[in-house]
């Protein structure tokens, strides 16, 4: 199900158009849904022979542009470009973070009146991918920020959706898909990370990581990558994890090149941990549960993905909120035993 289109969003900066709505948290608030949606704005100015590269500009407080002369940028795909003379890639959006609210989980009711905007010299191409948890009676939200430093997950949290806590970069670059447990374990938090892997000693990993305070991380250790073999490009951590009968159950998603070229596909699969020890893996979907199929999930700014990054938990069922194409928001329903079913014993 469609939940989110970029048409259903005003763009938030003057001369911009939304070009995406994604990547959304999820949690339960107010006897409904509150949902962090990442949204994608692009210029809409054009000048011939030039490309926009937009950013914030932290110094002043506002977004900005830069124009290269298209003979000075290599496209990469749709998503960004690399200048030639220097071999930085920049993306060809900003983002920020848009909260929406849903009673029955299924519709949007309402969009909150504070956005999650960049603020800072690390979050000066955007703030994007938010994953949601709440621990105790605060909201804690991870959600990736990039500039010219790399790509670092940082962290911030809420009380009301109306105002936010910025808590800093938790990982740094290269790091992101950071997702919390809802709970301590052993008296520590505990969070699913992915470190990038671009020196290429390893096929692509999901790590496992544990902090005194949500601020400072460490006890470091690799949790799942190879033996996931659909995963072949990427694997990283979807949706933070809840508790079962059965384990900690999350959604992972996996990454797999196309033979005919392009992005490639994203799907996803289901994880369940420990509970005492969510370092051991008790077992994960050894085919995807979720792959592109409906129309708005096969073509967009990037066909062929679906990404979850939210879990919501309905009594026996599961609304799983996930990206779709790069470009809208979907929402989908799993019995938990179906769900939990789908995991083969490591």
């Amino acid at each position: 199900h469609c939940l989110l289109r970029p048409a259903d969003v005003q763009p938030r900066f003057e001369r911009f158009e939304v070009i995406g709505t994604f990547n959304p948290a999820a949690v339960e608030f107010d006897d409904g849904v509150v949902i962090l949606v990442r949204v994608a704005e692009r210029p809409t100015e054009s000048r011939e022979g030039y490309v926009a590269l937009p950013y914030w500009n932290w110094q002043r407080g506002g977004v900005a542009s830069d124009w290269r002369r298209n003979d000075e940028i290599e496209p990469i795909d749709p998503r960004m470009v690399r200048i030639k003379s220097s071999g930085q890639i920049r993306l060809t959006f900003l983002s920020w973070l848009l909260v929406a609210f849903s009673r029955d989980g299924f519709t949007i009711d309402s969009f909150g009146e504070e956005a999650f905007l960049p603020a800072n010299r690390y979050e000066a191409f955007g703030v994007e991918d938010p994953r949601l948890t709440r621990i105790d009676n605060r909201f804690y939200f991870t959600y990736v920020a990039v500039s010219e430093q790399g790509v670092a997950t940082s962290l911030a949290s809420t009380a009301d959706f109306k105002s936010f806590e910025r808590h800093g970069i938790i990982f740094c670059p290269e790091n992101k898909d950071v997702v919390l447990f809802p709970e301590k374990i052993d008296s520590q938090y505990v969070a699913l990370h992915r470190p990038s892997m671009q020196a290429h000693f390893s096929s692509p990993e999901i790590w496992i990581a544990r902090s005194p305070d949500l601020c400072h991380w460490g006890g470091h250790r690799r949790l799942l990558g190879a033996e996931v073999a659909w995963a072949t490009v990427k694997i990283g951590g979807g949706t933070p994890p809840i508790r079962t009968d059965r384990g900690w159950l999350s959604l992972f998603h996996g990454h797999a090149r196309s033979d005919a070229g392009g992005v490639g596909q994203y799907a996803a699969g289901a994880l369940l941990l420990d509970l005492d020890r969510p370092e051991r893996v008790i077992g994960f979907s050894p085919q995807p549960v979720m792959a592109a199929e409906e129309e708005f999930e096969r073509s967009g700014f990037l066909p062929d993905i679906v990404f979850p990054t939210g879990l919501v938990r309905r009594e026996d069922h599961l609304l799983v909120y996930y990206g779709a194409a790069d470009t809208a928001t979907g929402v989908a329903q799993y019995s938990l035993s179906d769900l939990s079913g789908s995991v083969t014993p490591t």
